[in-house]
């Protein structure tokens, strides 16, 4: 390998690796891409090979790189190369990969110098490599060759700027050091991308087939045309030394030559060249990793700190300790019934916000589930007046009655009352799904124990099923107790008298006028699309009337409609739609709302579907009956009754309907306080004061405390990853103190880059003279530190002529003089320039005025 930076790197990387892996974790650093821009011929593959240490790209004169090379470096113990075109083969020689780069690039391009942007992908597996894209791209060219499109130029100019917009990506503008560098097409495309200069690096190439006695001095100390970070100068191997197989090594030291024998770099050797630049890129790695490790360390703590708790718990762990599996399970066992009682009772701590469970689906059962299901055995009137009448003709026989009979009135209330048996019996049912439910909730604390778990649901829900027979019994007792004596002597019993005065249109005991019952959101379902579509609105039902508005404000009113002759039916559920809905109809066959004969009501779920037809029946509104019996109902009431037997039917009516609401106000009351009593408290006294000892007689407790091997698994697991964590975090701490960061370069003027297009610019080489200044012998030549200078174009003459002097100092030069009046150095081989410091009284040079203009 070529990169000895880069070897070195490649341990610290493959540390925090290692570290995340034992914690099952990938460590995320996303290490930047490098990819080399410049003008064709520019040196731009020789720039990257350098970098990677293996000589594998295709190389030649004019365009050679045709298609973007994606090349991605991987860190292996073996070496060989992989392309994504052709998986299955591995190339362990590198001279096999050229030719394969090469014939890819004629498969797409055609072997006429045409181009294209489909990238060749390939992979180098490596020991000596750290996980790197580097990208080779186009040079960039203006004049189209042989199948190369009109457009080239901006053809290859939008694929460059596809790679290099990625703000994880390092630019190398590389430009040939015998063409003028303000006409750099490479430092134009990095400016546009990369404004301040954070990212681009300036890599002068060909620094050796400079014209004699030029150099490119002044560019590469950064004072002609400076850039953010500089510029490097590298010298590649030669055509000549490709084809001679000239080793990378051999070229690396014979470019360590170069610059320390050239008199005008070699003051300069130590920073410029290959290695230079590989310790540049090396060093944005590392800064790059080091930016990475406060993000990673706040990562591996915050982990670190959740499972301390746990592990608190765990490092005196002793599976097999009976003391602690008693311990353990007095515990798990009073938890349990804790946790149990919260759920049904209620609690703030741990509370759900998404959907209701324990005690307040209950709670839903009695207040609106089980009403719902009472109302919905409202009696159908046609049918009740049929059986009225048929009970009072019955029971008067042949004779005709003089007198309205109470034992029609008792027949029909006892009928009416075993209905009741089956809401009552469902409700039962609901509240023991609900209670076993959440048994199962709360025993997956004691998923760590499963034999546990098992035995407590089995008794806990066999307890529950016992106490359902109990509770069962008792609510058919009460209803038969309902059933053996009408008591007509009630407080709230219209009685006789008042029966034969009520109008049937009284008969609906609705809530008290204008009292609001419910308020929600509603979305109305069958408006057409022509009209709006479906819309959803702030609906308010009261005791005579719904109402919807635009929002909860309530203050812009979209429509009232009044509860008369409504009625509720199911709908079902469209073929696209997750909402349930049902719909409001007039019984009169009269439009609802608008046109509409119905209007259907959407909700998120079937539970609120059912609560809100639980307030409609409040407010008087009552489900549909079905057609059919509505149709048999009107067929067998064909026959017609006498006044006086119309008179004792409608006062049976009356008595039947106010006593039914008795005994309806009675269950209602009684169910609950009933389930509760003999099921769910029980239940809670059972699991406090019995479970234990249940638990005890079905198994010993070695058995019901045998832990389950994903709990063991998982304590390993968790102690293997605490320790891991803190092996990570001082592995962090070590690369943090091992590693330094270099600080970002200060900004530059480099306002060069932007107004360079369309003028001649100064040319960057400069005469070197053959004679030294005397006095200085050329080994003491050192940096020239301070700001950077401004060049005087030729044929301008400075505004004053600052005194000869003879020979130029050497380290103590002029520009750390901090004296601004002293007299500035002129060198006779070098262009004038303007000091740091000029005296009082002395005017500054004017702009020029031909089209070329200072850069810096």
């Amino acid at each position: 390998m070529g990169n000895r930076g880069m070897e070195e790197l490649i341990p610290l990387v493959n540390k925090l690796q290692d570290a995340f892996s034992s914690i099952g974790q990938s460590c995320h650093l996303d290490l930047p891409q490098i990819a080399v821009v410049g003008g064709q011929s520019a040196g731009k593959s020789s720039v990257l090979e350098n970098f990677v240490g293996r000589d594998f790209l295709p190389r030649g004169s004019g365009i050679v790189t045709r298609r973007p090379l994606i090349l991605q470096l991987i860190f292996s113990k073996t070496e060989y190369a992989e392309f994504l075109h052709c998986k299955s083969k591995k190339f362990t020689d590198f001279d096999e990969v050229r030719q394969e780069i090469e014939a890819e690039t004629d498969r797409v391009t055609g072997t006429n110098k045409g181009i294209s942007p489909v990238p060749i992908n390939l992979r180098v597996y490596s020991p000596h490599v750290l996980n790197l894209t580097l990208i080779d791209l186009p040079g960039i060219t203006k004049v189209p060759v042989g199948d190369q499109p009109p457009d080239i130029e901006y053809q290859i100019k939008d694929m460059i700027l596809q790679f290099i917009s990625r703000e994880s990506s390092l630019i190398l503008a590389v430009t040939p050091a015998n063409m003028d560098l303000a006409n750099s097409d490479a430092l134009k495309l990095a400016k546009e991308v990369d404004p301040q200069g954070l990212r681009t690096i300036g890599v002068i190439t060909k620094l050796d087939l400079m014209d004699e006695g030029t150099d490119a001095r002044d560019v590469l100390e950064n004072k002609l045309l400076p850039l953010r970070r500089g510029y490097i100068g590298v010298v590649n191997r030669s055509q000549k030394d490709i084809e001679g197989k000239k080793d990378i090594r051999a070229a690396l030291a014979a470019e360590r030559k170069f610059f320390l024998s050239h008199p005008a770099y070699r003051h300069m050797a130590d920073r410029m060249g290959t290695p230079h630049l590989q310790k540049t890129l090396n060093q944005q790695l590392t800064n790059h990793i080091r930016e990475s490790l406060p993000t990673l360390r706040s990562k591996l703590q915050s982990q670190l700190l959740s499972l301390e708790k746990e592990v608190e718990e765990y490092k005196n762990f002793r599976p097999d300790d009976p003391t602690r599996k008693t311990k353990a399970l007095l515990q798990m066992v009073q938890q349990f019934g804790v946790d149990f009682e919260k759920r049904i009772e209620g609690s703030g701590d741990q509370v759900d916000t998404l959907e209701l469970s324990g005690g307040a689906r209950i709670n839903r059962i009695f207040h609106e589930r089980f009403p719902f299901e009472l109302v919905k055995m409202e009696f159908d009137e046609k049918d009740l007046r049929r059986e009225i009448s048929y009970a009072i003709k019955n029971i008067h026989g042949v004779r005709t009655g003089l007198f309205t009979p109470d034992l029609a009135f008792e027949a029909i209330v006892k009928k009416q009352v075993v209905k009741l048996k089956e809401p009552c019996l469902k409700c039962v049912d609901l509240v023991i799904q609900e209670l076993i439910s959440t048994v199962r909730q709360c025993t997956s604390k004691l998923s760590s124990y499963p034999r546990l778990r098992e035995e407590t649901e089995r008794i806990v829900t066999t307890y529950i099923r016992e106490r359902e027979g109990r509770t069962k019994d008792q609510i058919l007792l009460l209803i038969d107790i309902e059933q053996s004596y009408i008591n007509t002597n009630h407080e709230d019993f219209i009685g006789f008298a008042n029966a034969q005065q009520r109008s049937t249109q009284l008969n609906k005991k609705r809530a008290v006028p204008n009292q609001v019952i419910r308020r929600g959101w509603l979305t109305i379902n069958n408006i057409s699309l022509m009209k709006g579509g479906s819309k959803e609105y702030w609906f308010v039902l009261t005791a005579e009337s719904l109402s919807w508005y635009k929002d909860e404000e309530e203050k812009e009113k979209k429509y009232m409609l009044p509860l008369d002759n409504l009625k509720i039916r199911d709908v079902e559920k469209g073929f696209m739609s997750n909402k349930h809905v049902f719909a409001i109809f007039n019984t009169e066959q009269r439009n609802v709302y608008k046109d509409l004969r119905q209007i259907e009501l959407a909700c998120d779920s079937q539970e609120d579907v059912d609560s809100w037809k639980a307030s409609f029946l409040r407010a008087g509104v009552y489900p549909e009956k079905d057609q059919a019996e509505n149709e048999d109902g009107a067929q067998e009431n064909t026959f017609s009754m006498d006044p006086q037997l119309e008179r004792q039917v409608e006062t049976i009516r009356n008595l039947v309907d106010s006593y039914v609401a008795i005994i309806n106000k009675s269950i209602r009351d009684l169910m609950p306080k009933t389930i509760m009593h003999l099921m769910i408290n029980n239940t809670k006294a059972f699991i406090h004061h019995e479970l234990l000892a249940y638990l005890y007689s079905s198994a010993d407790q070695s058995s019901l405390m045998e832990e389950s091997a994903e709990q063991a698994q998982r304590r390993d697991d968790m102690l293997r990853m605490y320790h891991a964590l803190k092996e990570a975090l001082n592995i962090i701490g070590d690369i943090s103190t091992s590693t330094v960061s270099t600080p970002v370069p200060p900004p530059v003027d480099d306002t060069w880059l932007q107004n360079s297009s369309g003028h001649s610019p100064t040319p960057q080489r400069r005469p070197v003279s053959s004679v030294h200044p005397p006095g200085r012998p050329p080994a003491v030549r050192g940096p020239t530190p301070g700001p950077p200078l401004i060049p005087v174009p030729v044929g301008a003459t400075p505004s004053f002529s600052a005194p000869p002097i003879p020979s130029r100092p050497g380290p103590q030069s002029v520009f750390a003089n901090n004296d601004p009046f002293s007299a500035p150095p002129q060198i006779p081989s070098r262009p004038a320039r303007i000091p740091p410091g000029i005296p009082p009284g002395v005017p500054r040079r004017p702009p020029p005025l031909a089209p070329a203009r200072p850069f810096f």
